[in-house]
């Protein structure tokens, strides 16, 4: 199998791996530079960089850079280590960099108004594959999200049955009321997205947390929920709050949200500024 096909298809299918590369070679070893393996996220391989217990062990630091998403360099000294002596290689050295393949990040926003139109055209520029979606066939449009892989015009309960968010998505709730707002939130916690971020002010997210807890939704559903959304960066027009969400999503996707502090509404402490921003912002109902 071509190794290149093959992360093209594990990308599109939402999948991980990693793939290794001997970059440096010096002396005799069972292989040549550049020899490639890819390694899927259920542990099987495609390619080979030689065998034996280098690629074990590469095969093992490949499991932990998908895990991580973050490159390796590894060196194997095949002349003093003795556990490489099997007979097949006649001494040497090598480095292997190990480099993680992850899918798209999708983001999935709700909501077309105006701090969607600026959030699609950051997020997009940030590396996320956008997805809007919205109830008004006058707002869901590819006109006013150019920038946007799809573009959906469906009531929201049609919507969050055909989307199927992945480990690696973003949820992103922007609309335009309280309603739509706990309908899209009552689904999003039940999915696999690995962040949730919703539009609004601590007064309008607690009341939808209790809503939806009396509902019968566990309270530890929200732990993942950013609400109120965006590093608080004081950010007040819609321009600038699309930056402030955007930031969050990078925090996440990069593995830095705990040290920027957990966005969830137990314990946030935004700027009554920024809370007033997004909640106006949110509510507004007339295109630009």
């Amino acid at each position: 199998m071509d190794i290149y096909e093959q992360i093209v298809e594990l990308r599109r299918s939402g999948r991980r791996g990693a793939v290794a590369t001997i970059v440096n070679v010096r002396g005799s070893i069972p292989s040549f530079r550049m020899a490639k393996m890819l390694v899927r996220d259920d542990g099987s391989i495609v390619g080979t960089i030689g065998g034996g217990c280098v690629e074990a062990d590469v095969w093992q630091a490949a499991r932990e850079v998908m895990e991580s998403e973050k490159p390796r360099t590894m060196t194997f000294d095949l002349n003093q280590d003795p556990k490489y002596d099997t007979g097949l290689v006649c001494g040497g050295t090598l480095e292997v960099f190990v480099e993680p393949i992850l899918p798209p990040a999708m983001l999935y926003v709700f909501g077309a108004g105006h701090v969607a139109i600026n959030l699609c055209q950051v997020a997009a520029n940030a590396g996320f594959d956008v997805v809007v979606t919205d109830d008004r066939v006058s707002y869901a449009s590819k006109e006013r999200f150019p920038g946007a892989r799809e573009v959906h015009a469906l009531d929201f309960e049609e919507a969050t049955q055909k989307l199927d968010p992945n480990e690696t998505s973003y949820i992103v709730i922007v609309t335009r009321g309280h309603r739509d707002d706990m309908r899209i939130l009552r689904w999003a916690v039940q999915t696999r997205a690995r962040y949730i971020g919703m539009i609004g002010s601590k007064r309008k997210v607690i009341e939808i947390f209790k809503t939806l807890t009396t509902e019968g939704v566990p309270a530890h559903a929200f732990d993942r929920v950013h609400a109120p959304i965006g590093l608080d960066i004081g950010a007040i027009t819609p321009e600038e709050i699309a930056v402030a969400i955007t930031a969050e999503l990078i925090a996440v996707r990069r593995h830095v949200a705990d040290g920027l502090g957990h966005m969830s509404w137990f314990h946030s402490e935004k700027s009554p500024i920024l809370m007033q921003a997004v909640d106006a912002w949110a509510t507004l109902d007339e295109p630009e």
